[in-house]
């Protein structure tokens, strides 16, 4: 799929980047950041019974009408924007380690490769992944070695899972360990519809009953889990529980780049009253620990 010029400038437009560029790696650095800056990883979708289409064509449109997605919907559509601009864009089968848990490349994760052009006129490979979250905040090289990102530390190197593929180890106070990546690259998308199939609609989905959505800026990352919105800058980790809807909504809109735009009145009321049932769970279920312990 190739955008047509009105979509580039509608994209770039959301993205808020007025000028196209030839493709270089400054201008991939740009897009790149911005796009993690102003499209959050979310599972708000999946949460509200409304699980969005991962195909390319409704991907962009999520991001064209002021909405976002999580890693299939975010990298999909992003590597659609990068190739239609005339970057060389591949993408690949991927798997996210969560932390205590084993290395994987399951295919639940859609991860990018972007090559560029340097001085000399040889290629060189980013590592570009608009869809983890809270990393990175710029491409990473494809190279091993230890990258340094306002308060993160990011480690590329082999994967022991996959010959010649390779790993990006998280830093150490992420919210997960790292993403495995397959060399071989995928043509479309086919290998991912079960996964997102299983992530949006299966009873042993972690994201079915999880409110999550995650987003980069150059000096830390912002995280709204359910009603607590949690904010690092440096080291330093805030976490503010949001006990209304109006601030609730507020932080979504405001912070996250998500005013619900799909989402009617009632709708929103409907979500709120969901996420603060959990919450209030979470809250009885942390009391009754504390009980036990005491």
């Amino acid at each position: 799929m190739i955008l047509t010029a009105t979509e580039i400038k509608a994209y770039l437009k959301r993205l808020d980047i007025s000028d196209i560029e030839a493709p270089s790696y400054s201008y991939l650095k740009r897009l790149h950041r911005a796009h993690v800056e102003r499209l959050s990883w979310q599972t708000l979708d999946i949460v509200a019974g409304r699980p969005a289409s991962i195909d390319l064509e409704h991907s962009v449109g999520l991001v064209l009408s002021g909405r976002s997605g999580y890693c299939f919907h975010l990298n999909g559509a992003f590597g659609t924007l990068l190739r239609s601009l005339g970057f060389r864009v591949n993408w690949h089968r991927a798997g996210v380690q969560p932390s205590g848990m084993e290395p994987r490349i399951n295919g639940f994760h859609l991860a990018l490769t972007v090559g560029t052009s340097n001085e000399d006129g040889e290629e060189e490979l980013w590592i570009a992944d608009a869809g983890l979250g809270d990393m990175p905040h710029d491409p990473l090289p494809l190279a091993e070695g230890i990258y340094h990102q306002g308060p993160f530390a990011y480690t590329v190197t082999h994967s022991e899972l996959a010959e010649n593929g390779w790993r990006l180890v998280h830093d150490p106070l992420a919210t997960f360990a790292g993403v495995d990546v397959a060399p071989e690259i995928v043509q479309d998308l086919t290998p991912f519809y079960d996964k997102h199939a299983y992530y949006s609609t299966s009873p042993e989905s972690p994201w079915l009953h999880t409110f999550l959505l995650r987003h980069r800026h150059a000096t830390g990352s912002n995280e709204l889990r359910g009603c607590v919105w949690s904010r690092r800058e440096g080291g330093h980790i805030t976490k503010t529980e949001l006990a209304s809807q109006s601030q609730w909504l507020d932080v979504l809109g405001d912070v996250f780049g998500e005013p619900l735009v799909a989402y009617d009145s009632a709708d929103r009321d409907a979500l709120w009253k969901l996420v603060r049932g959990w919450h209030e769970e979470w809250l009885r279920s942390r009391e009754q620990a504390g009980a036990v312990d005491g």
